[in-house]
């Protein structure tokens, strides 16, 4: 999961980009970048590993010219950690283009031979960002000419659709043309447009959350839709059409509502925050339905994302609501180190509980939704030591059993809890004296209410059952043999593995920088 944002302004843009990002860091901490166009035509880049406040500077801010550019924030998947995998990713041919993305590519594989052994490009990584970079390049050169129309870039973009499977979001800067922003057909990775007035003119926003569009002072204009491209020149002009020849019924990620978006996003129409009241609603009733004389004494949230549905079910089960977890903000990120111990002590320093809100009670603990088991599991030996009599807790989500295959790092099935475990068996291995799941049919009601423009939605890690249609048995062990706990610690024990074979598709998402070293002017590239 990454997050992605594109201008075409008026004035300089690189600090309406640093703001965005920093507004979308939670959709990834690993690393950021920032690139655009001076007024002399050149390109200038800035990308490195850390938050975004870490990796731009004074200096490197000032480098940063011009009134077009783009953002990204990585969130890494099977990827690595290293400088060279930040985006966005630059291609000199044609014209020079830089692009962030934000998804993941099912049939890399393909896609990769196709690039390399029948039109010559160069591919460095084994990343789906590196590959559709080079799709999209490779169908600009077809209809290389001085100057791109809007046509040409939709054209390239009905290209893409065609050639590329899975999950995208992406923002493409063209040096001397403008910005290019694309959704996937299935539209599971989220992208919204805004504008604003100027006295020079009106300038145009791209980015993966309206949220991002509010604090730089957008006013939300609409999603992009699924299969859409959007064209912004040089200009300021705007163009839209949509680029799918064969509909297909918009089905967006669901975990976004429950765990990803921020809680003051509007994603497809719908508000992240009143997805995650009524979720909160829906789980208060199936425990007042299994449990009517429940003896719950307080409700406490895992903290953040969980605070909203917590509220909810305090207040529809007629329970108070106490904070009884806090967490330390200081602390770095450690989810994509390998091995369970690294979080499980990373757990200890990030939250504390408060003691008099457990001591001899009965807690319901809520939180969106349990993966690994890892956290929750030492969140409830916390609990325990800090005196509470029992501890139930509660998911806002339903079990997950199966991978992620679109952009999330949900780890393979043998690391799930879920996976193969009853309720009752999860409930042991965690520690609880109780634990209730959310129904995945009032999770997507939660979702998407009664007026809500979107119907239906991708639930794959819940249900298995993956939108694309193209995943196989052999994807999914690939997954595993690239993204389990024991891949990670081979990958930081010694050299990176080869790039994957055609039976072996990457999963990145983010990936390495594409195609020729840029000519940048003014400021490195890492």
């Amino acid at each position: 999961m990454c997050g992605v944002v594109g201008i075409v302004g008026r004035r300089p843009v690189n600090q309406i980009i640093y703001d965005a990002l920093t507004v979308l860091q939670h959709r990834g901490q690993d690393a950021a970048g920032i690139c655009t166009i001076d007024d002399d035509g050149y390109l200038r880049a800035h990308r490195g590993n850390g938050l975004v406040k870490d990796v731009f500077r004074h200096r490197q801010m000032v480098d940063l010219a011009g009134q077009v550019g783009i953002g990204h924030i990585r969130y890494p998947t099977a990827g690595g950690s290293s400088a060279d995998e930040a985006q966005p990713f630059y291609v000199n041919s044609p014209y020079g283009i830089c692009l962030a993305h934000n998804g993941n590519l099912t049939n890399l594989a393909e896609l990769s031979q196709a690039l390399m052994r029948q039109e010559l490009r160069h591919l460095r990584t084994g990343s789906d960002s590196e590959a559709l970079l080079n799709v999209l390049a490779q169908e600009l050169v077809t209809r290389a000419r001085p100057t791109i129309d809007p046509e040409d870039a939709f054209a390239a973009v009905r290209s893409v659709h065609k050639r590329c499977r899975g999950s995208y979001a992406a923002i493409a800067l063209i040096t001397g043309h403008g910005v290019l922003g694309f959704r996937d057909p299935h539209g599971l990775r989220p992208l919204v447009l805004g504008s604003r007035k100027t006295s020079e003119g009106s300038e145009y926003m791209m980015a993966s959350e309206s949220v991002a569009l509010d604090i730089c002072g957008f006013e939300f204009e609409r999603d992009v839709r699924p299969g859409e491209a959007v064209f912004i020149d040089m200009a300021g002009r705007l163009h839209c059409e949509v680029c799918t020849e064969h509909v297909v019924e918009h089905t967006p990620c669901i975990f976004e509502y429950v765990y990803f978006a921020r809680p003051d996003s509007i994603i497809d129409g719908i508000s992240v925050y009143r997805a995650r009241m009524r979720m909160g609603e829906k789980l208060a009733e199936k425990i007042a339905r299994e449990r009517p004389d429940h003896d719950i004494d307080c409700v406490i949230p895992v903290p953040d994302t969980s605070r909203t549905a917590a509220l909810e079910v305090a207040q529809t089960l007629g329970v108070k609501y106490r904070e009884g977890l806090v967490k330390n903000r200081y602390v770095g990120r450690t989810f994509i180190m390998p091995g369970q111990e690294i979080r499980k002590k990373s757990v200890r320093q990030k939250l504390n509980t408060i003691g008099l809100q457990f001591r001899d009670k009965t807690v319901l603990l809520v939180d969106d939704s349990i993966v690994r088991g890892t956290t929750s599991r030492q969140i409830i030996e916390m609990v325990r030591e800090a005196g509470a009599k029992r501890v139930y807790f509660a998911s806002a989500a339903p079990p997950v059993r199966h991978p992620n295959v679109y952009g999330i790092d949900m780890p393979t099935p043998h690391e799930l809890i879920a996976h193969g475990r009853s309720s009752e068996e999860i409930c042991k291995a965690l520690g609880a004296d109780w634990l209730i799941y959310q129904e995945l049919e009032d999770l997507v009601d939660a979702v998407k209410w009664k007026t809500s423009p979107v119907q239906k939605f991708d639930t794959s890690c819940f249900s298995g059952e993956y939108v694309t249609g193209d995943i196989t048995e052999e994807y999914l062990h690939w997954l595993h043999e690239s993204r389990s706990d024991d891949a990670k610690t081979r990958r930081e024990a010694g050299p990176a593995p080869p790039r994957p074979s055609a039976a072996a598709p990457s999963s990145d998402g983010a990936g390495a920088q594409a195609g020729d070293a840029p000519a940048l002017r003014g400021v490195g590239n890492g």
